[in-house]
């Protein structure tokens, strides 16, 4: 078991440059102290600097990283490309073993959009079109319906005001500390 029947844990897929990063962080600035994100790229890409492979390290990092922040008492984002083949049963064990409520969201940009958002990132320089169109997996969702899909029409704002609002994030207090 993970966490208590008080903490939520939100997971937040999608392509790149979907926005997943820019809505975990909105939802920690938003909430204030007491959220804590666990982000695939952090993980995998800085701390581990390993390929996004099936069975890689980085899965069993997130895994353990959200489940140590939960049983601390925080609210816990996992957020990345996440695929579904690659972290699914991870995220199921997650799930499955999480007290408190769950939500997971898919955050769906067409790769058309992605290009002109990749744009923008101080990766544009490294990361091409080609390479962005090898990782691009269309509506890449979890078995189940288990996620909410929030198209690219829904602005930063918008979006993270629903998950602070589906999630209860919105009516709990930050942490003092």
């Amino acid at each position: 078991m993970a966490g208590t029947e008080e903490t939520r844990l939100v997971i937040l897929r999608g392509n790149s440059a979907s926005g997943k990063s820019s809505v975990a962080g909105g939802l920690r600035d938003t909430f204030g102290r007491g959220v804590a994100l666990v982000a695939q790229d952090n993980l995998r890409r800085l701390v581990l600097r390993e390929r996004d492979l099936p069975g890689a390290a980085n899965i069993g990092l997130i895994e353990m990283t959200a489940r140590y922040a939960l049983d601390a008492g925080f609210h816990v984002v996992v957020e990345g490309i996440l695929y579904a083949d690659h972290y699914g049963a991870m995220l199921a064990r997650l799930r499955a073993d999480h007290r408190g409520p769950t939500h997971a969201y898919y955050l769906h940009v067409p790769f058309e959009q992605t290009l002109v958002r990749h744009a923008t990132k101080p990766i544009a320089d490294e990361v091409g079109e080609a390479e962005l169109r090898d990782w691009y997996r269309e509506m890449d969702l979890l078995p189940g319906g288990i996620e909410t899909v929030i198209g690219a029409g829904s602005s930063l704002t918008s979006t993270v005001d629903r998950i602070m609002r589906d999630t209860g994030l919105a009516g709990l207090p930050a942490r003092d500390r």
